[in-house]
């Protein structure tokens, strides 16, 4: 049995769970039945078959509605793997970086080509951290401060995924001495990003190798998969652009979000709309389950 799950950015309404059950039907995929999983905010349907067809006709098919589908009895996972930059926090760390530098415009030039896959992702990111060269290395405690923002529903997420027995591993193709205080702020078990090389209190515009790309994403997932001996189906994997494409290839559900093209063409789903919140919909949690930091 397959659940189709309907999470609204602000309402969902009876007409709204009509419609996508009118849309599923169009698809030749039966409706069997709806369950709310939050009044006016999250709802289940049920359906056989066939899962690939219900997605392609409920994915970015309402305004402010998301659409996750999936097997029914694999919904809850029990390791999140997570992108940090533009998904677990608002911003990409090394633009707001090249801002104080008066970089910023170059740099997220850069960026938006290398999430969007149309750059090598270890070129690009050397070439970007070139243009940091003898800033002070404080700067980036001061923009951890200044410009950080977790993303709404993170640490909801992240908390209420380990009350549950799950593990939570932040990967990331941005920096350690970022990626180790959001970890800390949201609640993850682990995390892995690059490091920044400093010389005398100044960062000396190079990154340690090796850098942390699609693979080695990859190979951190499958690590932590191992070790815990899980099954595919038991890993929730999320991010926003081309560096994550191997994490949400291997997830039993990948999710996309606020995602660049390549990636959402390789996501089991698309959150477009709701916030990080709605991975607790998508594995059957009500708010009244959910943990806050």
């Amino acid at each position: 049995m397959f659940i189709a799950t309907l999470i609204a950015a602000d309402t969902l309404s009876q007409a709204d769970i009509s419609r996508a059950e009118d849309a599923l039907s169009d698809a030749g995929v039966e409706p069997l039945g709806e369950r709310w999983i939050e009044a006016q905010k999250a709802a289940d349907l049920r359906f056989e078959d066939d899962l690939d067809a219900a997605r392609a006709a409920l994915t970015g098919t309402f305004d402010g509605i998301d659409a996750i589908c999936q097997v029914e009895r694999d919904r809850v996972r029990k390791l999140l793997v997570a992108d940090m930059d533009s998904t677990m926090i608002t911003v990409e760390c090394l633009d707001e970086l090249a801002d104080y530098a008066g970089f910023k415009d170059e740099v997220s030039a850069i960026t938006e080509r290398a999430m969007r896959g149309e750059l090598d992702f270890a070129e690009a990111l050397r070439e970007r951290v070139s243009l940091l060269k003898d800033m002070e290395s404080e700067i980036v405690t001061r923009c951890h401060e200044e410009r950080v923002g977790l993303s709404p529903g993170s640490v909801a997420l992240v908390g209420t995924m380990k009350a549950h027995g799950a593990r939570c591993l932040l990967v990331s193709g941005g920096f350690r001495l970022f990626a180790d205080r959001v970890a800390a702020d949201i609640g993850f078990d682990r995390a892995m990003a690059n490091i920044l090389d400093i010389e005398d209190g100044r960062l000396t515009g190079t990154v340690s190798d090796p850098i942390v790309d699609a693979d080695a994403k990859l190979a951190a997932l499958r690590e932590e998969r191992e070790a815990m001996k899980l099954a595919e189906k038991d890993v929730l994997a999320i991010g926003d652009g081309a560096n994550d494409l191997s994490i949400i290839r291997e997830a039993g559900l990948g999710v996309a979000y606020r995602g660049k093209p390549k990636l959402r063409e390789a996501a089991d789903a698309c959150l477009d709309h709701a916030d990080l919140s709605a991975l607790l919909y998508a594995q059957g949690y009500p708010r009244s389950e959910w943990m806050r930091g």
